[in-house]
């Protein structure tokens, strides 16, 4: 019983992947018409287009990645000079909030 209905999804889902391929190349056309672009010009606009719309989002994916390092490496450091502070016996308060050069009150 769930293979027919699947079937038929799977039918009207082609169906409308057509319609919306050809909904989208006579708005190509009336866009075409309307701004007087030559068809092939145009087809070549939105190519570009939509390389450039694929490309911002890979740029994006990599900096959120990059954003994740960056993060993940200051942890990182925060823990080594901690460590470092910790093996010369330092205090933590002797550091200055901005991160330079010993607190002259807590010296």
């Amino acid at each position: 019983m769930r293979e027919p209905m699947s079937r038929e999804l799977a039918e009207a889902t082609r169906r409308l992947d057509r319609a919306l391929e050809q909904l989208e190349a006579a708005c190509a056309a009336k866009v075409s018409t309307v701004i007087g672009l030559p068809d092939d010009a145009y087809v070549a606009l939105e190519s570009d287009r939509a390389r450039l719309a694929a490309d911002l989002e890979a740029a994006r994916v990599r900096e959120e990645a990059l954003a994740a390092a960056a993060a993940a490496a200051s942890q990182a450091l925060g823990r080594a000079a901690a460590e470092v502070r910790a093996a010369l016996g330092e205090d933590d308060n002797a550091i200055k909030p901005d991160g330079g050069g010993l607190n002259e009150e807590a010296a």
